[in-house]
């Protein structure tokens, strides 16, 4: 995968399952947003989500396709079609938003854009999936019962891939992903405002640092015991010549 230009669907979406995290970008202007995304990728995450509430946020994205080939951008807060096809003429790498809207779930699948549609209730979950999602992002997380509330979903839910997000922090991010949570939406916990304003590069690089840090422990406490290998002959025989009493 050379850069973002490249990706197909599938690709996307392996990337984001395997770093875990989609840093959302929700900022008062274009410049703002910029150095949010260029620094978040700096910081070892290279997906960002430049919602629609960014002024210019259309011709930012495509600024970012053209000049950070590494990037893989996409575009949030989608509500309706004309936004969807404008962002994915602007190169946009996956959609997403709080809710989901069928006419955008049907126009990401014949543009073969990766979708991720919001979702919270079971039934909304269900339907935003056999609508077409590629991942269904449940939101809010945290005014509904947080990690707790994903546990639940994907015990009744094993096959729905589903990103955790709205109230994501430091304190609960392992916790979603042993939920079950295969990504983290995360806003201003991971490129806090005041960050931004400051031009804080070595803070946000380090919050960056810090959730991965998160998800991965989560994932190794996941990840099955090693099973206890079988003695071979060579420990037998290194038995064999243990010296014998007399």
């Amino acid at each position: 995968m050379d850069g973002t230009l490249t990706m197909k669907k599938a690709e996307v979406c392996e990337l984001i399952k395997q770093i875990g995290i989609i840093p959302a970008i929700r900022v008062s202007s274009a410049e703002d947003a910029h150095f949010a995304a260029d620094t978040v990728t700096k910081g070892g995450i290279p997906i960002v989500e430049i919602t629609m509430t960014v002024p210019e946020a259309v011709e930012l994205i495509s600024h970012l396709v053209k000049h950070h080939q590494k990037m893989v951008v996409g575009a949030g807060t989608v509500l309706d079609t004309e936004t969807a096809r404008r962002c994915v003429d602007a190169g946009a790498s996956f959609l997403t938003a709080p809710g989901h809207n069928l006419e955008v779930l049907e126009f990401a699948a014949k543009a073969e854009v990766a979708i991720l549609p919001g979702a919270l209730t079971p039934t909304e979950v269900v339907d935003a999936w056999q609508a077409g999602a590629d991942l269904v992002k449940v939101f809010p997380c945290a005014a509904v019962g947080g990690d707790k509330y994903i546990k639940f979903l994907k015990l009744a839910l094993p096959q729905i891939p589903l990103i955790a997000a709205g109230g994501v922090t430091q304190q609960t991010a392992a916790n979603f992903i042993v939920a079950g949570a295969c990504a983290l939406g995360i806003g201003t916990d991971l490129i806090p405002a005041d960050a931004i304003e400051r031009r804080e590069t070595d803070r946000i690089k380090e919050l960056a640092h810090r959730f991965l840090g998160f998800v991965k422990d989560a994932r190794q406490r996941l990840a099955p015991p090693k099973e206890a290998q079988a003695p071979t002959k060579s420990d037998f025989s290194k038995l064999d010549k243990r010296p014998r009493p007399m």
